[in-house]
């Protein structure tokens, strides 16, 4: 039997010119490995994590085919590691740790919509009333509710308004999406909400400029293109979708359209594609111009200053980054005879995109971004090296690419949408079918014919043909959303589900040779846990305002009204298509007024619901289980969940059982971190 280390050389030897796209899953592995955690590890042990990096980069040079790339692995690991962990602090800020209601007074740094269609300010440079400065956050999110006529909200504006303002909540059920997180190292410190005007206290001053430009191009759009028309065409020219409301965006999502909004790789690529094919056939119809100059690597980098221009003017998400830095490395290889696209350019940019922002990692964009890319240049690599296919008619590969991209892009995608928005596009790739090669054809080329003609004031010409493209891909949206069975509700998967999937589909695109077929084992792994997931029978929320009890007819929820969100997340999670009010029908039990009472497999679940309810309970027995939104007056002898209780453990979920309820709460499962208000742990214990 041939030893181990030799069999390990062998495998590595066969790889040898392939690794380079294993850098960065290491780095997101170290990456993930930081968030992972339950306490915040002392910036002396990330700091030794990077010079760990440094260190072992070094050291693999000079070593063996073995143990270099080894080496070289855990180098890009630690390097992951300390680098989440460093990002963590840099962008750290105070955090609101009392509910506030004044005066708010801010400079506007960003304008979009929230999910109850209400546009939303983000602020910096706060200003809060009785409030030391160094304790108030650094920015802060305001949601405009009622009358705001009397102002358009615009960039560098400073403006005042009455308004409340809580510290960001976190998960509303243990394992779930960490709002607190999100907001971290968004470095907002309070997001909150006003009933009344927003009022103009200083016009917008200096900076900001590119943030002011593509506003005023948005509204420019949207001036010459009314109604959800102009809203579509600004998402897609400027990355603003402050126009788009939720019932447009619901439908683009419930048919796999939703991308077509997100400035990503399909954007960047016709742009830049459209910009170098015209730049190139202009120069080459200038006399004697082709022959004395390389006109190709000319449009090249013409293409790249234009795909430059586009993620400045839209914001520069992390799709955009992602998109941009694939045509860059895509344009500069035609500028040096360099192959273009490979898995090599991919992973280029998961690295420097990670180096930038290593939280990127754990954003749905992120993962569904690299995933489609990441299989496309997979696959289409494969099929170059199909002789059949050279054969074919050359009119049969604008067609073949059409099908293979749709399929393939919605194939690797599917698992992280079902995963994080749990549901699937029943006709996606019917729609897309129907509808990427209008975006492509019309509304990108007109999108750069409309920016050429902009300084002329003939721009609006472009608009009228762009909105043909524009209409086509909308009307399909709301047709094929109203479909029968268009949206199939998915039952949110465990925690190690999708790095499982990741890890098993990564390893059939980058391994080399016959051994990559092992990838699917992971992935078959990661099937059956979804398919085996369990949801808790008792759901509790963060503060005591909602309860949901499982039933064979699915989630019932105490209330029909009241905490929308939390149980439109409960729901979503349990992959059921019911509403609030449809799911507060379900309740098990009597539910008169602010008492709700359920009974299951023998145990008693009470929700009390204000004070009246609460003065009204005449106590509970062992056993029972008691959730309250407010303080219980006397002694009680059952298992309660009162205010006090929640504040420390957060949202609750319950697994009941004869042997004995299993208890998991938020703060179980998310443990006290950065975010969450926690100081870093000394390094003797973080190093245990």
């Amino acid at each position: 039997m041939r030893p181990v280390t030799a069999v390990l050389e062998s495998t590595l030897l066969g790889q040898r010119g392939h690794l380079f796209p294993w850098a960065p899953v290491c780095m997101a592995l170290g990456i993930g490995g930081y968030f992972a955690l339950r306490f915040e590890p002392a910036e002396l042990l990330l700091w030794g994590a990077l010079g760990f990096a440094v260190c072992g980069m070094l050291a693999a040079m000079r070593l063996g085919a073995v143990s270099g790339p080894l080496i070289l692995a855990l180098s890009f690991a630690a390097f992951g590691f300390g680098l989440a962990g460093l990002r963590a602090h840099q962008v750290a800020g105070p955090l609101l740790d009392f509910r506030y209601y004044g005066a708010i007074e801010g400079r506007i740094v960003g304008i979009d919509r929230s999910a109850s269609d209400a546009m939303r300010l983000t602020l910096d440079r706060v200003v809060l009333e009785r409030m030391d400065p160094a304790d108030i956050p650094n920015r802060v999110r305001v949601s405009l509710h009622g009358d705001q006529g009397f102002i358009t909200p615009t960039p560098g504006m400073t403006v005042i308004l009455t308004g409340h303002l809580s510290a960001p909540n976190g998960a509303v059920e243990p394992g779930g999406f960490d709002f607190r997180r999100h907001a971290w190292f968004l470095r907002l410190g309070a997001v909150g909400y006003t009933r009344t005007p927003v009022l103009l206290l200083d016009p917008p001053g200096a900076g900001q400029h590119i943030f002011k430009v593509r506003m005023w191009i948005s509204a420019r759009v949207q001036a010459a293109l009314p109604g959800e028309t102009g809203a579509f065409a600004a998402a897609v020219m400027t990355g603003d979708r402050s126009g788009m409301l939720q019932e447009m965006l619901q439908d683009l999502r419930d048919t796999n359209l939703a991308h077509l909004i997100a400035i990503s790789g399909l954007h960047m690529g016709l742009l830049a594609g459209f910009v170098f094919s015209g730049l190139r056939l202009g120069l080459l119809f200038i006399p004697h111009f082709n022959l004395r100059w390389p006109v190709k690597k000319l449009a090249a980098f013409g293409a790249l200053l234009a795909a430059a221009g586009y993620l400045a003017l839209s914001g520069g998400n992390v799709a955009t980054e992602r998109a941009f830095v694939m045509v860059a490395v895509a344009l500069v290889a035609v500028m040096l005879n360099r192959r273009a696209l490979s898995l090599r350019s991919v992973a280029m940019a998961a690295l420097i995109i990670l180096s930038l922002r290593p939280e990127a990692l754990l954003s749905p964009g992120f993962q569904m971004s690299f995933a489609a890319t990441t299989a496309l240049v997979a696959v289409f690599e494969q099929m170059t090296r199909i002789q059949q296919l050279r054969d074919w008619p050359r009119w049969t590969a604008p067609v073949i690419s059409l099908l293979v991209s749709s399929a393939v892009a919605g194939a690797a995608t599917a698992p992280v949408g079902m995963a994080h928005f749990n549901q699937s596009a029943s006709y996606g790739l019917i729609a897309n079918l129907i509808s990427v090669s209008a975006m492509g054809v019309i509304v990108v080329p007109m999108a750069v014919v409309a920016a050429l003609l902009m300084p002329f004031g003939l721009d609006w010409m472009a608009y009228a043909v762009m909105a043909l493209g524009l209409d086509w891909i909308l009307g399909v949206a709301h047709t094929v959303a109203d479909w029968p069975g268009a949206v199939r509700h998915i039952t949110a998967p465990g925690p190690a589900v999708l790095p499982l999937m990741a890890l098993g589909a990564l390893f059939v695109a980058l391994w080399q040779g016959r051994g990559r077929v092992f990838g699917v084992l992971p992935m078959v792994v990661a099937l059956l846990l979804w398919v085996q997931v369990e949801r808790p029978d008792v759901l509790i929320s963060r503060n005591g305002a909602l309860v949901g009890v499982m039933t064979p007819e699915g989630r019932a929820l105490s209330k029909s009204r009241g905490a929308g969100f939390v149980a439109e997340v409960w729901l979503e999670n349990d992959g059921s298509g019911k509403d609030q009010e449809g799911a507060a029908a379900l309740w098990p039990g009597p539910n008169a007024g602010r008492l709700a009472q359920a009974a299951l497999d023998g145990t008693d679940v009470v929700h009390v619901q204000g004070k009246r309810a609460a003065e009204a309970f005449d106590g509970c027995t062992p056993g029972q289980i008691v959730v309250a939104s407010t303080e219980l007056p006397g002694r009680v002898e059952c298992d309660v969940f009162d205010p006090d209780r929640l504040r420390q453990t957060g949202a609750i979920a319950i697994w009941l059982s004869p042997e004995g309820h299993r208890v998991v709460t938020d703060a179980d499962r998310s443990g006290r971190r950065l975010w969450h208000g926690a100081a870093p742990q000394a390094f003797r214990l973080a190093a245990q």
